[in-house]
């Protein structure tokens, strides 16, 4: 008997795990461990959220017009150009599908954000890791394997889980050294907390390119993670084939309701970035006095080294936290086991989490 096969390379995909959000107890449990929003959502993306709820019987706008119309006005685009989707990440898978395939490739930098792989996988194709420079991407190296089967390049910038970016006029280096067959797909998914000179924003260069897509959510500074909801832009040609094979209705009434009314709230997405500003210097400050390193991250987390003493090892942290209802998240699906990401929180959990690490790298592990 035969039983039903999947595509070829399926099977080969690693399921994707979120972080740990804990089980139910008495203790409330400090999640730290998926970059969510420290300040939550806009009272008026919550207040429109409620308001949609009383059409749950009808279907949204397939088109998501009145969204895309409020992202364009946002940020000064074209909204013929803008897919909106089910989070970035469908938006990812959707581009995979369009561009890949059986015999082509996609480059994506060593420690990449771990829904490029799965996209790639799923589609087909075969995912191609070029070696990163001080955990951050190395155009060089991305430039190096780009060969004729090459159709896509993901490239998160900043990047999750290390934190780190390149400027972009690297960007636009590697643009300028790509055959213009091969779409760029730039995740821009914490741009919103980048405030480094070098660093600029892709989405208007973008409008000059006809193989450059820029993805972006609304789960981070805008605190939506819950409603999945994401949006790319794209080139007109881009913007067509998406539109073709993205699922009608994909993205919910409430979830465009909300999202609208985030975009007109920018004096919390002002808070929400001062907010990270001030505590990931300080968490930065408290970790480097307990010996622990971090990358320059520029996000709303930091990627946290640990000892390669087994004692005081990532594993052994993430145990220890974890009893004290503490999640981060591990990070050895990305090739980084000695680390943990740990998600920039509220004032308090963020005490927290410091207090805990101090007592783990003070306690004597002989006894």
């Amino acid at each position: 008997m035969t039983l039903p096969t999947p595509q070829p390379g399926i099977l080969d995909i690693s399921a994707y795990v979120p972080g740990e959000s804990g089980a139910g107890g008495a203790a409330r449990p400090i999640k730290l461990s998926s970059n969510e929003a420290a300040l939550g959502a806009s009272l008026k993306a919550i207040a429109a959220f409620r308001d949609a709820s009383a059409s749950l019987h009808r279907y949204p706008d397939g088109s998501a017009t009145a969204l895309r119309q409020a992202i364009a006005d946002r940020y000064g685009l074209d909204a013929t150009r803008i897919i909106c989707g089910a989070g970035s990440d469908e938006l990812l898978t959707l581009l995979a599908t369009a561009y890949l395939g059986p015999d082509t490739q996609a480059l994506m930098t060593q420690h990449a954000f771990l829904i490029f792989q799965i996209a790639t996988r799923a589609s087909g194709a075969t995912p191609v890791l070029a070696p990163e420079r001080n955990l951050a991407t190395d155009v060089d190296a991305l430039l190096a394997r780009v060969t004729e089967r090459t159709r896509m390049i993901f490239l998160a910038n900043p990047n999750n889980p290390t934190g780190t970016y390149i400027p972009f006029e690297e960007i636009r280096r590697l643009h300028r050294g790509l055959p213009e067959h091969v779409v760029l797909v730039l995740d821009a998914a914490y741009a919103e907390f980048v405030q480094g000179n070098d660093y600029e924003a892709a989405l208007r260069w973008a409008t000059s390119a006809d193989n450059v897509v820029v993805t972006s959510t609304f789960s981070k500074v805008y605190g939506l993670a819950g409603l999945r909801l994401g949006w790319a832009y794209c080139p007109p040609a881009i913007a067509d084939v998406l539109n073709r094979i993205r699922t009608a209705f994909n993205v919910s009434g409430p979830a465009q309701a909300a999202g609208i009314a985030a975009l007109s709230d920018q004096a919390h997405v002002a808070a929400a970035v001062a907010h990270n500003k001030r505590w990931r210097q300080w968490l930065g400050e408290q970790l480097g006095a307990l010996g622990l390193k971090t990358t320059a991250s520029v996000c709303n987390f930091h990627l946290v080294v640990f000892p390669m003493d087994p004692e005081r090892d990532a594993a052994a942290a993430y145990t220890f936290l974890k009893a004290r209802h503490i999640y981060l998240r591990p990070v050895g699906a990305y090739g980084l086991g000695y680390a943990l990401r740990l998600t920039v929180g509220t004032e308090d959990e963020n005490k927290a989490v410091i207090a805990a690490l101090t007592d783990f790298m003070a306690k004597d592990r002989s006894q």
